[in-house]
């Protein structure tokens, strides 16, 4: 039961620059997408919200600090670590990129390693589990490490997809996750699963949690999802 492979959209409008940099994100073990511009970024993010994204300032269609300037403002992307990348090299555009709410902001020419460690920093906030931190929520605790849940200090028997379903409701208690969204994180976007799959997994989770007793932590949202707290 691996961890969830992290996802990062990458907008870049150089090719060359777009291929090298994606090809340093797969060999860190993030799953990439691509978008060339401002609007494709946003269709892409529309599909299906990504855990980081790698923003070009200068772009065609629409501009990085657009781009970002949008996501920040709506309550279902405001969360997704945003670093931007620019050749504006003054102390004005660098307050401007973090004034409209990109977290980090790395000027060109960049040496990869810092970059790459800039992600990592950024995704050991927005998922914690990629960087091997315990997840806790009330008495059930999820060591995405040794693969191990327990609840007041029982180990729990998951199976696989129960296992994700959980890692992906902890990773963001209080929020809550439509049926699509975590088919997309569990399932993956590539698979076609029925929404109401979600419901029979998220029922045998439930069930799974209830062994050593307790409430049930899994909260129905009627008509969009479910969350965990």
């Amino acid at each position: 039961m691996a961890v969830i492979q992290p996802q990062v959209l990458l907008v870049e409008d150089e090719p060359a620059q777009r291929e090298v940099l994606a090809y340093n994100l797969e060999a860190e073990g993030f799953a990439v997408r691509r978008a060339e511009n401002g609007e494709e970024a946003m269709m892409l993010i529309a599909e299906a919200a990504p855990d980081l994204i790698i923003l070009d300032w200068m772009m065609p269609l629409m501009s990085g600090i657009e781009v970002c300037r949008q996501l920040k403002t709506r309550p279902e992307t405001r969360a997704i670590p945003i670093i931007m990348l620019s050749a504006r090299s003054e102390e004005v555009d660098t307050v401007r990129g973090l004034d409209t709410g990109a977290d980090d902001y790395v000027i060109k020419p960049y040496n990869i390693r810092e970059l790459m460690a800039r992600v990592r920093s950024q995704l050991r906030r927005a998922r914690p589990a990629a960087a091997g931190v315990v997840l806790n929520c009330k008495d059930i605790a999820l060591d995405p490490e040794r693969h191990r849940v327990s609840r007041a200090g029982a180990e729990l028997k998951l199976g696989p997809t129960e296992y994700r379903l959980l890692l992906t409701l902890m990773e963001k208690p209080g929020r809550v996750f439509s049926r699509e969204q975590l088919l997309d994180h569990v399932w993956g976007r590539d698979i076609y699963v029925d929404t109401r799959t979600v419901d029979v997994h998220i029922a045998r989770l439930r069930k799974a949690l209830a062994v050593s007793g307790g409430d049930d932590p899994i909260r129905t949202v009627r008509g969009t999802g479910y969350s965990i707290e």
